[in-house]
């Protein structure tokens, strides 16, 4: 047998960060609109990061200041509604406020999903 062929060789990553490395690597194109607009301090001078491990899970951008999770939800978040509600509660249940965007909202209407990143991220430096 090949050994590229075998089934582990493309199996999941083990840990998050794992994970997280390679998702990086794979970022879906509304992923990579937005982090051009979330990196580097671009949006209201507040710190992203991208694909970043949260105990068993991976945040697509993550604001440490503010404690808030952005989540882009495209066509592989069909039929995850459940999964994605147990991932939910497990943030909100350590403080972690998650923000789920449809990627076709990235696509057709960035400015307004900044503002509303903006906004949640704001409300969130007011209250700490």
């Amino acid at each position: 047998m090949d050994p590229y062929d075998h089934p582990r060789a493309h199996a999941e990553p083990a840990t998050p960060p794992d994970r997280a490395r390679r998702l990086r690597q794979s970022m879906t194109p509304p992923e990579v609109i937005l982090w051009a607009e979330l990196r580097a301090h671009r949006l209201g001078g507040f710190k992203f990061r991208r694909q970043h491990p949260m105990g068993p899970f991976v945040a697509d951008f993550y604001c440490d200041e503010v404690q808030l999770v952005v989540e882009i939800d495209g066509e592989t978040h069909n039929g995850r509604g459940a999964e994605d509600a147990r991932r939910d509660a497990w943030m909100r249940e350590r403080g972690v406020s998650v923000l789920r965007i449809t990627a076709s909202e990235v696509s057709k209407d960035l400015n307004s999903v900044l503002r509303t990143i903006h906004d949640r991220a704001k409300r969130g430096s007011e209250s700490q």
